[in-house]
């Protein structure tokens, strides 16, 4: 028998949204394990809010709804908060009820600034890899680490010269702006958009962007991101993000550290061996140089094993830009890209 196409209503609707969401949905899995890192942030909450004046937006919600937006592909706040309003998982993996009323979307950005002062991104994935299930997945010996360019949420045409003297872009909203035979840098030129972004280039042959560089630390038993920072694009910020973010892993217990031929330089390998770190990195030798990375590392049989795995961490960089759509950053400024990054990580 054909059902009826008719919309229909009651005046009083009960929904128990625990009873909506299937008992093997992998948010389920995912919520435990956040609510017990939130769990343990609260006396840094704490120290973020004032006791006077009205309640914000709990943290919690808040970091509930940003790792939201990067599991499913959400491109805004505004879309967020959008969703949010209909969507019943979204609100039970929030914290709010079917009735709670949702933030408006300007509140929701300057409550997620709030959080930029306290480093919250930074102590959320710490809490997080500290979790008895979590730790229990991490290797402890072996890392490897690499770099990604970010593109900035800034056009060319907001690259002007420090000193104001060069020609501002034609007339209209999108105005036409020639940079042909001008010579720009990082030296003499900023972008009036995100001043934090610089002007760089991937290789030989690639253009020139505005851009930041995101970092990561992988752990090579399963592949999983151990810590993860955000930069501005300059010629060393892949060795010496690298060898702050090993610092952090490293310890009195000798590891290893996979990377590609970009960190093979003497500075790099100089401040690894001084942390107690073998650098396995990939050896660079050219027709002018020699490699940094000599016999005593290279056979050992973990050498290539570590120059195997380290690969994975690309899938890493695929996942934070292609789902959690940080291909372009949308936000501007530093902290911002940061906190976002490593969010998405």
């Amino acid at each position: 028998m054909r059902g009826e196409d008719r919309r229909t209503g009651t005046l009083f609707s009960y929904v128990d949204l625990e009873s909506r969401v299937r008992a093997d949905h992998p948010l389920r899995a995912i919520r435990e394990v956040v609510n017990a890192a939130l769990g343990a942030m609260s006396s840094d909450f704490e120290a973020l809010y004032s006791r006077l004046g009205r309640p914000g937006i709990a943290p919690e919600r808040l970091l509930r709804a940003l790792l939201l937006q990067c599991f499913y592909s959400v491109r805004s706040e505004r879309q967020l908060m959008e969703r949010l309003e209909f969507d019943l998982l979204f609100r039970w993996f929030v914290g709010l009820g079917v009735d709670d009323p949702v933030w408006d979307a300007s509140v929701f950005s300057k409550n997620r600034d709030r959080l930029l002062a306290g480093e919250v991104a930074q102590r959320f994935l710490a809490e997080l890899l500290a979790l008895p299930e979590v730790r229990r997945l991490l290797s402890s010996e072996h890392f490897s680490v690499d770099g990604t360019l970010l593109q900035a949420w800034a056009s060319l045409k907001s690259f002007r010269r420090k000193d104001g003297e060069d020609e501002p872009p034609g007339p209209g909203r999108n105005g036409e702006r020639d940079f042909r035979g001008e010579k720009r840098s990082n030296a003499t030129h900023a972008s009036t958009t995100d001043p934090d972004a610089r002007l760089y280039r991937k290789g030989s042959g690639q253009p020139a962007e505005l851009c930041y560089i995101g970092h990561a630390l992988m752990e090579n038993r399963n592949g999983l991101i151990v810590g993860g920072v955000a930069t501005r694009a300059t010629g060393d910020a892949e060795p010496l993000a690298a060898i702050e973010l090993v610092k952090a892993v490293a310890g009195s217990r000798r590891v290893t550290l996979g990377a590609d031929k970009a960190y093979d330089t003497a500075n790099f390998v100089l401040e690894c061996r001084e942390e107690n770190v073998t650098p396995h990195v990939a050896q660079n030798i050219t027709t002018t140089r020699g490699s940094r990375i000599d016999a005593r590392t290279t056979r050992h049989p973990g050498y290539a094993v570590s120059l195997r795995i380290r690969k994975r961490i690309e899938e890493g960089f695929g996942w934070t830009k292609e789902i959690a759509g940080l291909a372009q950053v949308k936000l501007r400024g530093l902290a911002r890209v940061d906190c976002a990054f490593v969010l998405g990580l």
